[in-house]
Formats: structure tokens, sequence, C-alpha cells
């Protein structure tokens, strides 16, 4: 009785409030997926993923295990950049439990009262996924503790002399979080997932792969050389790669008949400004900038932002880490300096020493 009465005073009064249960094994197509446009390439199962084998042999081990004991898969910690699957893990997990799934997004849980309603909801074995978790909040944070170690929450009645506190018991459930920024996490949190993976960048073999799967999911007529072409331009990132696919599937169907070649893959992709690096035409302005106004450096990251009129946060979260990680700038004490790849990239030449 005190966990019926404990939920009616707690649970939303509009029942649209409460967050549903996504199914992952049987139901529709549309209660699997996230809503979002990489639904119908998601893959369901692990077996289906590319790249990432050392994490998903570690995961099925895991799983396997978990199942075996008939006990809910330990809480998993995915960090990495943006794009490379920590969504779609978070999707197949529960699929591969034979459980359900619950979404929620970090910058949603501003208080305790947010995600009540999602812990109010598991079922045992069930997974609950948090997006950009390193968002939530302290107090939040806090009220985490108690569900994932103890598998409880404590709920306060009242205010005042007249409050009090009640347990209430949840379902063993497992949390899967996934983070851009694992530094952000305090260290208590971060310690309370038994499973921790960082998810890397993919080979531009692997991404060929992937467009060659997805191609066929999107009943593209395409090749090797025009799937490899998508791949090289698409950042080491599937995401990316899925976005890549999209727009040429386009571009085909009303410059080529829908049949994707080498040559309509790359006349599709330099229409919307993408290099043979994968550069689109901010990051060339950067680059353009640093070279032409700046001599190739070293300036400021503000100094450049004006020149640009772009916001210093733009290009220093958007821009600067992949031409970064290309070798085509480097960072020092005195500024952004261009290195050589980044005057050959842009056909300038250094200035003389």
């Amino acid at each position: 009785m005190a966990r019926e009465a404990v939920y009616q005073q707690t649970a939303p009064d509009d029942p649209g409030d409460v967050p549903p249960k996504v199914p992952l094994s049987g139901g529709s197509s549309g209660e699997q997926e996230p809503n979002d446009r990489d639904g119908e390439l998601r893959p369901r199962r692990l077996d289906e993923m590319v790249g990432q084998r050392d994490v998903i042999e570690r995961l099925k081990i895991a799983i396997d295990a978990a199942r075996g004991r008939g006990e809910p898969l330990g809480h998993i910690l995915f960090d990495g950049p943006p794009g490379l699957g920590k969504t779609t893990f978070a999707t197949v997990i529960p699929a591969e439990m034979g459980t359900t799934v619950q979404m929620a997004n970090g910058a949603g849980l501003s208080a305790p009262k947010d995600l009540l309603p999602y812990l109010t909801n598991v079922s045992e074995r069930s997974v609950l996924f948090i997006d950009e978790i390193h968002r939530v909040p302290k107090a939040v944070e806090e009220y985490l503790y108690t569900a994932m170690e103890d598998f409880r929450i404590d709920i306060v009645l009242g205010e005042g002399v007249n409050a009090r506190t009640l347990n209430f018991e949840l379902q063993p459930f497992t949390l899967i979080g996934a983070t851009t920024r694992a530094g952000m996490l305090s260290a208590p949190l971060r310690d309370r997932f038994q499973i921790r993976e960082h998810l890397g960048w993919y080979t531009e073999d692997q991404l060929c792969e992937l467009v060659i799967r997805n191609a066929r999911k999107l009943k593209i007529q395409t090749d090797q050389p025009a799937a490899s072409e998508i791949a090289r331009r698409s950042r080491s990132t599937p995401r990316l790669a899925n976005n890549r696919l999209h727009w040429v599937r386009d571009y085909a169907q009303i410059k080529a008949k829908g049949n994707v070649t080498i040559g309509v893959a790359r006349d599709a992709l330099d229409m919307i400004g993408i290099d043979r690096l994968g550069l689109d035409k901010q990051d060339r302005n950067y680059l353009q900038t640093l070279i032409r106004v700046f001599q190739g450096g070293p300036s400021g990251l503000e100094a450049i932002a004006h020149t640009m009129n772009v916001s210093s946060d733009t290009l220093e979260d958007e821009v600067e880490p992949f031409l970064l990680r290309s070798e085509l700038i480097v960072r020092t004490r005195r500024g952004r300096l261009a290195t050589n790849k980044g005057f050959e990239h842009m056909k300038m030449q250094p200035p003389a020493a």
C-alpha cells in the first residue's frame, strides 16, 4: 500500500507526462526507435553493428552473463565524440536483453521530480537511458546514487515538521548513460557505472561497409567506389556518413535517375561544400582566415572568431576538433597555427621563413 500511495502522490496528473516505455522486442518500428532521421538505419542487434568490435565483444560477455544469472545488466557509461553510436548501443542492448528502454536527456532533468516518473516506471531488468548525462544537475545526480546502488529512492512528503520520508523500492534496472564530456561527471556518479566504454573514431573501411549496408536499407543502387567516396568525406563519424548518404540519395534521385556512382557522389558532396577531406565551408573559411589574414598564425581564437564574425564557442566546439585531428592546425601557447598540411590543402604557400 505504501508503494501505491507514494506513486499516487508523486505521479504526474496528466498521464501524457509519464515517459513511455519503448519496447524493443516486437511492436511497431515507430515504438522501437528514438524519433530521429537515423531510426530507419539504426541496427537492431549487436551483430548488425559496424565498428567498435572490441566494445561489442565485451558487452556480449556481460549481457550473456547477466542473462544466465537472470539479473539486470550492470550500469553502463558510454563516452566519446558525437555521432559514434552511443544512442545506438542504448537501443540495441535492451533488444539483446529482451527488455524495454526508456529514454531521457540530462538537460531535461532539472530537478529530482523530473526523474521520478522514469524511475517509477522501470520494470525488472529494463533499461533507463540518459543521454548527455553530464548535464544532470547535482541534486538529480545525488538522487541517482541510491537508485543505482540499492534500487530505491527516498521521497519526502510535506514540509517542515510535518515532512516525512518514504522509501520507494524500485525494480532492478540498468542505467545507461551517454556523454561527450566524461570529465564533467563527478567521481561518485562515474564510479557507480560497472561498465565504462569509450567509443573511438571509425576507419574509412568501416564507414564504407556502413554506407553499403545502409544504402541497401534505403534501396539505393550504389557501388563500392561511391561508398568509399562518401566514407572518405564523413570525418570518421557514422552519423555524418548517414547524413551524407541521405543527401547523395536525394541528389541521385533528381540528377542521376537514382543511380549512385562515384561521379554522382562527388558532384553531390561538392554541391554542399564537402571537400575530399570532409571539410565544409566553415572549416575552409577558418583555414583561409588563419592563413590569409594572420599569415598562418599564431593567432588567438577570439581574433579569428571576430574576423569571421562567428562566435568563438562555435569555432572551438564545432570547427577546431576536426581540423586538429586532421593535423591541419595546431594549438600552442601563443595561439593557433596552420600546419604545412593545412597550407597544402588550401593550395596556399607558407610565409617565407
